[in-house]
């Protein structure tokens, strides 16, 4: 059964913490990282064989694939992923950065100008559960910022398929190519390139502690979005929920995996307890029992603070992935929310809504990096250069200046690079 603490019962730091005891991954990646750099896609055959049991006779998803995959999806769940996309596309085109361009007196101009990245590649994981959801989230941002090349790469079956979902969700968001592999070689196929695989800019999406280790392994080569940890929620709610909702909403992160972490804050001990009994019974319901039965237990914990204002407090400093605000007047506590990676307001607004449908991006920050980074956006998938004009006679109104910066540094040529304009005029 879920643990029940007064605030000052329980260590702060504490509250999100996960006993996360796992093999050293590092160097394993890097062994598989130079293994494909160096021999390109005869290593990525041989990985899908050792890890996925699947032989391949070609990495790319071919357009029968693609065909093959639409058929078998029913309609209904397509049109669902279409509506989905449309929410998605229409909330994140208000993302969009415009260039700029600024002038100023002696023709001085100055100007900024935003460009979308090349090419960018997107994991999508395998596993215990396919999540076109992430395909959505993933390749939507990207088109609307214009990138050239989208790839994907996503582990195939042990028949050598890739989840017909997956690829639908890839068909409808405008993937452009999929690659059957997954785990840390697909990240280095990805940063390296193949005879298959084109070489990216930059990668995003979740993945497996062998994906988040080979993402932090070739960054730099190319950009990452960021290295997500296991999933978490914290739900602030006042007595007058439903402790049945309250419950249902934890426990739609706590099946993700064992470590992930839910967390109720509330200002109301009766609607704790009942929580507590309602988490129970509605684990015993779900098809994943084991797994989020493990991590309520483990990891999930309920906290009995003396207001809402205080339960918002704590909130702030463990600056959770998802933050629900289950009261009446959500809107009154928006100011005071200061950290959380995605914010659900009122008792009509699931996480779940989030994962799927309503617009905003579920690639969020987790383990208290929301206080420094943001959910996946446009911004992602853009890169942006400065420029700089100058006319002659604006140069020598200011070149003095900028000499004697540059000497106060010691940097001499730098200096002479702005006199030696003014020395050729006399």
């Amino acid at each position: 059964m879920i643990k029940i603490y007064k605030y000052n019962e329980v260590n702060e730091n504490e509250i999100f913490l996960r006993d996360i005891k796992g093999l050293d991954t590092s160097a394993v990646v890097s062994e598989i990282i130079v293994n494909v750099a160096k021999n390109g896609d005869k290593a990525l055959y041989e990985y899908c064989e050792k890890f996925d049991k699947a032989t391949l006779t070609s990495l790319l998803v071919s357009e029968e694939e693609f065909d093959e995959a639409m058929a078998l999806v029913d309609d209904e769940f397509k049109d669902v992923i279409r509506r989905a996309a449309v929410n998605i596309e229409a909330f994140h085109r208000h993302q969009v950065r415009n260039s700029f361009v600024v002038t100023e007196e002696n023709g001085i101009v100055k100007g900024q100008k935003v460009m979308p990245i090349e090419k960018v590649g997107l994991y999508v994981p395998g596993g215990t559960a396919a999540y076109p959801s992430s395909v959505l989230m993933n390749c939507i941002p990207a088109k609307i910022a214009g990138c050239s090349e989208i790839v994907m790469v996503t582990p195939p079956s042990k028949e050598g398929k890739v989840n017909p979902v997956i690829l639908a969700a890839a068909k409808i968001a405008g993937v452009d190519k999929v690659f059957k592999i997954g785990g840390a070689q697909a990240v280095a196929a990805l940063a390296y390139g193949t005879e298959s695989v084109p070489k990216v800019d930059k990668i995003v999406g979740p993945g497996n502690a062998f994906v988040a280790e080979a993402k932090k392994q070739v960054f730099g080569r190319v950009a990452i979005d960021m290295i997500a940890g296991p999933s978490e929620i914290l739900i602030v709610a006042d007595g007058t929920c439903d402790p049945r909702v309250v419950a249902a909403d934890m426990l739609s992160q706590a099946e993700h995996d064992k470590l992930a972490s839910a967390v109720l804050v509330t200002d109301s001990e009766e609607l704790a307890n009942k929580v507590a009994v309602e988490l129970d019974r509605q684990i015993a319901l779900l098809p994943r029992a084991e797994i989020a039965k493990t991590s309520i237990d483990n990891n999930g914990k309920i906290i009995i603070t003396k207001d809402i204002p205080e339960a918002i407090e704590i909130s702030n400093r463990l600056a959770p992935e998802h933050l629900e605000v289950c009261v009446d007047n959500p809107f009154d506590y928006l100011d005071a929310v200061k950290h959380a990676g995605s914010i659900f307001l009122g008792k009509n607004c699931p996480e779940a809504l989030g994962d799927y449908f309503a617009g905003p991006n579920h690639t969020l920050p987790t383990s208290g990096t929301a206080r420094f980074s943001s959910p996946l956006s446009v911004d992602d998938f853009v890169k942006k250069s400065q420029f700089t004009y100058y006319t002659e006679e604006a140069l020598l109104k200011v070149c003095d200046d900028v000499a004697y910066f540059a000497e106060k540094e010691g940097l001499s040529a730098h200096a002479r690079s702005a006199t030696v304009r003014k020395d050729i005029k006399k």
